[in-house]
């Protein structure tokens, strides 16, 4: 069986059982080309053979938009652009990788509109999970090949496209060399807890993927960009819930008479989780042995849908992820409320955590980029705005669904992970406010606009994909298909 995937322009060349692709240079993406790449019958061997480095992909696919080689640069901090050695302006180079995902859509569009030359690097593979589960974002979504053309129509401005997986380091080395990034933000892991807990494959597969993908990135800024910036999306989830008060990154203890900083113990509760915090440990070290310079953004649980950019067109909209794999807490109750389901509140509903808006996401990675770390720096950013429990944000949903005249209930279902449903949560996060983060908090308005935004696309939810469908406890060996 194979699976088409359609990619602007790219030269396949083979040599022996060996096929590559070598990158061209395009001044749009009016041409195209397709390859074919052919999918495994497990569910999730390698859960894509979009595996470049999996011996049965017989091709793979890099595609690169008006590349052009800069002269070495000297960072200014707060802008898109920087000076040449020879003081003559140019624009700073931003890898997004995992660029045609939720946040990494959003920050893409972003950092072009802010004048950065951007490259998005993506193997597609979150548009699989969606046919695979039998899942659809409650907003449509065009390919990443209109996407990119209709912002070029919309503003003028290129994004370069290189379609391929990092855990391949091949077909990364080339993008890394081609594109020549100053700094990576790395959106480029599956980010889902549940979706690491539905089956042994899909657990192995995170940890695959997550792991041996930021594992490669290292590798690529050692080798091709000593000087590039790592902005790494980690997640609050790899601190836990512990009964103290979480640092960003790093405490300070003293146990017997000694005092040293150490990194914040972490607790994770996934496997996804889990991930992150090897990703966490391995970028820490490899800052302390080659000098990498790299800001861990450990952000909360994001919601919304628009930014400035994402609302120019429809084809540019981004994600909007209710179901009980990939939807997030208020994302999902805005969703139930508007087709007059009861909010999914799990356990006793007390479980807290810190939220932000998808703009202060994009806000936060280019606060990141234009202030980087220094050679050899691990920096640790807790990136979120506010702190809420389950219940809270039931509450608010409700509220803003009586303004709306939407009767809105609330209901109690057992929960599906292990957590403590009832705790304390008090996280700091005060860095990126210091470096000039302007949040925009969860205020009744805003509400309002979501469940409002969600009344408009009711008819595209499927009401089977509401009610959690993954269990912690009941993961098990053989591959499932969670999709009724």
């Amino acid at each position: 069986m194979a699976h088409l995937l359609s990619v602007s322009s790219s030269l396949s060349i083979s040599s022996g059982s060996k096929s590559y692709s070598k990158p061209l240079t395009l001044f749009s993406l009016t041409s195209s080309s397709s390859i074919i790449c052919p999918i495994s019958k497990s569910p999730l061997k390698k859960t894509l053979s979009l595996r470049a480095n999996n011996a049965s992909q017989k091709h793979r696919a890099l595609h690169v938009n008006s590349v052009s080689v800069g002269q070495e640069t000297k960072v200014e901090p707060g802008s898109g652009s920087h000076e040449t050695s020879n003081g003559a302006p140019a624009r700073k180079k931003v890898m997004v990788i995992g660029g045609d995902g939720y946040c990494g859509w959003a920050t893409a569009l972003h950092l072009s509109n802010k004048n950065y030359e951007v490259a998005i690097v993506d193997n597609l593979v979150r548009r699989y999970f969606d046919h695979q589960l039998g899942l659809e974002s409650l907003t449509p979504i065009s390919s990443i090949h209109d996407r990119i053309r209709r912002w070029k129509s919309v503003t003028d401005k290129d994004i370069q496209l290189f379609v391929g997986d990092i855990c391949d380091f091949e077909f990364l080395s080339e993008a890394f060399t081609s594109f020549k990034p100053d700094a990576v933000v790395h959106f480029g892991e599956q980010r889902s807890a549940p979706y690491s807990m539905i089956d042994r494959s899909r657990a192995v597969y995170t940890q695959h993927n997550n792991v041996i993908g930021t594992l490669n990135v290292l590798f690529a800024i050692k080798e091709f960009g000593e000087d590039c910036h790592l902005v790494k999306l980690g997640t609050m989830g790899e601190y836990g819930t512990p009964n103290i008060d979480i640092e960003e990154g790093f405490i300070t203890i003293t146990h017997n008479g000694r005092t040293d900083t150490l990194p914040y113990p972490k607790q994770a509760s996934s496997f996804y989780h889990l991930s992150k915090v090897h990703d966490s440990h391995n970028i820490a070290f490899t800052c302390k042995a080659w000098g990498i310079r790299a800001t861990d953004l450990n952000q909360g649980v994001v919601y919304g849908v628009r930014t400035d950019e994402t609302a120019m067109h429809e084809e540019l909209c981004n994600r909007f992820d209710y179901d009980g794999v990939f939807g997030t807490a208020l994302n999902r109750f805005c969703v139930q409320a508007a087709v007059g389901h009861p909010l999914t509140v799990y356990g006793k509903g007390g479980q807290t955590r810190g939220y932000l808006d998808i703009r202060d996401t994009v806000q936060c990675v280019e606060i990141a980029i234009a202030n980087p770390a220094q050679r050899g720096e691990f920096r640790v950013f807790n990136q979120f705005t506010e702190q809420f429990s389950v219940n809270e944000l039931a509450s608010l949903v409700t509220k803003a669904g009586e303004k709306l005249g939407i009767e809105v209930k609330t209901i109690s279902v057992p929960n599906p992970r292990v957590e403590l449903e009832e705790h304390y949560y008090n996280a700091k996060h005060t860095k990126l406010v210091e470096l000039g983060l302007k949040p925009h908090l969860l205020s009744d308005s805003l509400i309002d606009s979501l469940l409002n935004f969600t009344v408009q696309y009711k008819d595209r939810v499927d009401t089977k994909q509401i009610m959690p469908s993954v269990s912690w406890r009941k993961i098990g060996v053989k591959p499932k298909t969670i999709a009724a």
